[in-house]
């Protein structure tokens, strides 16, 4: 499958900037799967076309602030350094930027001492594996000195840096905001669960595997990287009685899409559990645990992208994408959301 079957002409001031004025009154986009239709509402009205006994997964996944800009020692040349996956304490797996400045022991320093690493070695996609030295607590540190690490195609900052957060964001680890959940209120929500819909969460620390860019000619060539997630008890045996009850789960984002059919991929059904998948979703894989997704506009030949075309069908999925762009709907990860169903 050629990876440029995949790609989309998007007008530039497509690429939303800023949120919404409120979560839940960006645009949304229904798509029935089935049928191939489609239908413009606001976000907060999702809950018309809930039904009791549905479930709804989150990921409750928080952005750390893992840009850091330090110096190189002892020539002082910048670099930058990007959080991705914390490999065990006070090693990490990071970006560095530029790459050719950071070979194996280099060392490098941030606010004036106040935290160093040093270069252990390379990854097979052009990072590193870091060690950080510091005094004190390491979240305290990457607060005082990091920033929000919002993608390149955002110009400008957010005022409120926790509109990049969901609302029921509790464990720190993501490098990218998981933004299908963006939209959501703490109201929504409790009106959503007031209906009888329930609620599950789990863990998928965003990296790597979500926002790299493919760049492989055909799609079955592309390696995902793996990414860390926790399927709690919790949520397994909701997911199973929603299961047995014949009745919808749905999907907030990309990130539990790849979790659950991940975790059943895996054990063949769908139970508590935790570690690395890499799992890599295209037209052809067929689902077993998700009948519902709410996702966010993806970038053009995306693995984002081939996920969702893989859910709803390629060709339905360009075409809702040609229509939100004739309608004017905001794109990618501050912008408008589809619920395909």
């Amino acid at each position: 499958m050629d990876v440029e079957e995949f790609d989309y002409d998007l007008p530039e001031e497509l690429i939303a900037q800023t949120p919404a004025r409120r979560r839940d009154e960006s645009r949304l986009l229904l798509l029935d799967r089935k049928t191939g239709e489609t239908e413009e509402t606001i976000f907060k009205n999702i809950i018309d076309h809930l039904s009791p006994g549905d479930l709804l997964v989150l990921n409750n996944s928080e952005v750390i602030p893992a840009r850091l800009y330090g110096v190189k020692q002892p020539t002082g040349t910048e670099i930058e350094v990007l959080l991705l996956n914390e490999k065990s304490p006070e090693v990490w797996e990071v970006l560095v930027r530029p790459g050719k400045r950071v070979k194996k022991g280099t060392e490098i320093s941030f606010g004036e001492g106040l935290l160093t690493c040093s270069v252990l070695d390379y990854t097979d996609f052009g990072g590193r594996i870091v060690e950080f030295e510091y005094t004190g607590d390491f979240s305290d540190i990457l607060h005082r000195l990091g920033e929000m690490p919002l993608p390149p195609y955002i110009k400008k900052d957010l005022e409120d840096e926790q509109r990049y957060q969901t609302v029921y964001a509790q464990k720190k680890g993501s490098a990218a905001a998981p933004t299908a959940g963006l939209h959501f209120t703490p109201e929504l929500l409790s009106k959503i669960e007031d209906k009888g819909v329930n609620i599950a969460q789990l863990t998928l620390h965003v990296g790597l595997g979500t926002f790299r860019p493919v760049r492989t000619t055909s799609v079955e060539d592309h390696d995902m990287h793996a990414e860390y997630y926790e399927l709690p008890e919790t949520a397994a045996r909701l997911l199973n009685r929603t299961l047995e009850s014949d009745r919808r789960v749905i999907a907030v984002g990309t990130t539990v899409t790849r979790t659950l059919e991940g975790v059943y991929q895996k054990k063949k059904e769908i139970a508590a559990d935790k570690g690395w998948t890499d799992i890599f979703i295209y037209p052809g894989f067929e689902f077993n645990v998700i009948e519902g997704l709410i996702t966010n506009f993806h970038l053009p030949k995306s693995t984002l992208l081939m996920l969702v075309s893989a859910f709803a069908g390629k060709n339905e999925v360009l075409s809702a994408y040609q229509e939100a762009i004739e309608k004017k709907f905001r794109f990618y990860s501050l912008g408008d959301a589809m619920f395909i169903h």
